[in-house]
């Protein structure tokens, strides 16, 4: 059993999908034309360091991982049994088994990075490694820490928590009292897959419902629920839903190992995932 999955925002870097573009000219071309700029340009020169800017990351890993997929479908005429992403990669996932197509795809992630870019302030995230999730929720719990909540649960002992600046930056020294072994500021400009996103999450409903999508050719692995989406109406509550509520990453790896996958492919040039997945029992 094999499984494509797709990295989510955080994979990105400059030169990403170099060896892609000439492969993929009309695809480009509408890319441009929707977001009105050089999609190639911003992946492999990034000319404005904007990059790791929620409003570009998003598109452009999107664009990257689509033409990944695209070229190791036609490479190899192989079809997967399941199909995930991380976060954004979910998107990519819905691509690839047919739920809508490219432009509608991009159409949704660029609507969906400016939404939750227009939640940024004082808010970001942090990974906190070395301990397990009900660990790190009850460091959370017991040091009265109310406005930090898990926004990705990553491997067995990896999870990454969404709050204000002012509590993230108090709990680091917090949870290394409490034996994490490491804490890491992402940079990031805003509380991502938190109730801070609810406000987005509301908007980008509203905006999807005008959007009419097709039921999965392919199992795809939803993040808010770690299980198989079952019928088309999922995809709008899930993809909404999917902002302000947690990545269940470590539970949909281990939904498809009891599936028998024996054999993860990542697609659009990062190890990010690979590497959580061999962490994760």
């Amino acid at each position: 059993m094999k499984a494509v999955i797709f990295p989510g925002q955080g994979a990105q870097y400059q030169g990403m999908g170099a060896n892609l573009f000439d492969q993929f000219p009309d695809l480009i071309a509408q890319a441009d034309s929707l977001l009105g700029y050089s999609i190639r340009d911003l992946c492999i020169n990034d000319p404005k360091q904007v990059l790791n800017n929620t409003l570009y990351s998003q598109p452009a890993l999107y664009t990257v991982n689509a033409m990944s997929y695209y070229e190791w479908a036609d490479r190899t005429g192989e079809q997967p049994s399941y199909l995930a992403g991380h976060s954004l990669g979910e998107y990519n996932a819905l691509l690839a088994a047919g739920a809508f197509d490219f432009v509608t795809g991009l159409k949704i992630v660029k609507k969906r990075a400016e939404l939750m870019a227009s939640c940024s302030g004082n808010y970001g995230m942090a990974a906190v490694l070395g301990l397990p999730a009900e660990e790190t929720e009850a460091v959370i719990k017991d040091n009265q820490l109310e406005d930090l909540f898990i926004a990705n649960y990553n491997t067995n002992n990896q999870q990454v928590i969404s709050g204000s600046i002012s509590s993230l930056q108090q709990a680091e020294e917090i949870f290394y009292d409490n034996y994490a072994l490491n804490y890491v500021m992402l940079k990031v400009t805003g509380a991502f897959h938190s109730p801070y996103m609810d406000a987005a999450s509301s908007q980008f409903a509203n905006f999807l419902s005008e959007f009419s999508f097709k039921m999965p050719t392919i199992s795809v692995i939803a993040n808010v629920t770690a299980k198989p989406y079952v019928a088309r109406d999922d995809i709008i509550p899930n993809l909404a839903n999917h902002i302000n509520s947690p990545v269940q990453w470590l539970e949909s790896v281990r939904y498809l190992k009891q599936k028998n996958v024996k054999d993860f492919i990542e697609l659009g040039g990062s190890k990010i995932l690979t590497d959580m997945i061999k962490h994760i029992s």
